[in-house]
């Protein structure tokens, strides 16, 4: 039934303009966003909440995982992991986003499918939040002329005042994202599929290796070059270049501020565009 669900709606999405399981086309340096990828006990019960939210089930008997526009969430880890030692707040990814087009257009879809969802700060309508049984963060935001329902938007760092330059220095540099700032003044980096943000935190958080969120994932182009270009810039491989028998290639490394971080290669990709 569920592989019914996900051709029919793959179906639809394509004669729409819109293939559902593609990254966002690349940046100059190869780079789009990948996924978000969770040390999950709760499987399906996150699998109902992002369901719920508008994702797609694309899970298969190895992994099960969730796609939206832009992001996949892969909600569990290989048999055998540790359980998660904390959610995401209090680590250096604080939570992770979406937008849509009506944030009470889409909260009102939610809790009618059983998703809890927060209010917004300070009573803001075109803002909410969605927290996962094992805390996972999520803020949700508002685009009215947006195409999608929903898609992925942003990461969010906390890292010390006097590190957020240097981080935004340094995923510009590594990942080729545009830096800017918002127009209330936030630093930023843009890649393809997500805006990297970055606020100020009173102290160092926690590593997200072995939290909820365990690493998030970018895609690139030539991965084989991509390592190389690490390397060239001191970077160590936590995990160096593999390639899977599905033809998909991956290797980790870890941010100077503890994100872990996976990078894919793959095979014959097609991109939204």
């Amino acid at each position: 039934m569920r592989g019914l669900f996900s051709a029919l709606f793959l179906v639809s999405s394509l004669a729409g303009g819109t293939a559902l399981a593609q990254p966002y086309a690349p940046n100059q340096a190869g780079v789009t966003m990948g996924h978000w990828h969770l040390n999950s006990r709760h499987v399906e019960a996150n699998k109902k909440i992002f369901v719920g939210m508008g994702g797609v089930d694309t899970g298969d008997d190895r992994l099960q995982k969730v796609t939206f526009p832009g992001v996949t969430v892969n909600l569990n880890m290989a048999g055998g992991a540790p359980p998660a030692t904390g959610g995401t707040v209090g680590s250096v990814v604080n939570h992770v986003g979406f937008i849509v087009k009506s944030v009470p257009e889409s909260v009102a879809k939610w809790k009618a499918a059983g998703v809890t969802v927060l209010p917004g700060n300070n009573g803001r309508l075109d803002q909410a939040y969605v927290e996962t049984p094992d805390g996972l963060r999520i803020e949700i935001l508002e685009n009215k002329n947006q195409s999608e329902p929903i898609r992925h938007e942003h990461v969010h760092f906390f890292v010390p005042t006097d590190e957020v330059p240097k981080i935004q220095a340094w995923y510009a540099k590594i990942f080729g994202a545009k830096a800017s700032t918002t127009p209330t003044g936030a630093p930023v980096d843009d890649v393809p599929g997500a805006q990297l943000r970055f606020n100020k935190a009173d102290a160092a958080q926690a590593p997200t290796k072995g939290r909820v969120l365990d690493h998030i994932g970018f895609d690139v182009v030539d991965l084989q070059a991509f390592v190389k270009k690490l390397e060239a810039e001191g970077i160590k491989l936590d995990r160096p270049y593999t390639k899977n028998p599905n033809g998909i290639a991956l290797a980790f490394i870890t941010d100077p501020w503890g994100t872990y971080i996976e990078i894919n290669e793959r095979p014959k990709p097609v991109y939204l565009p």
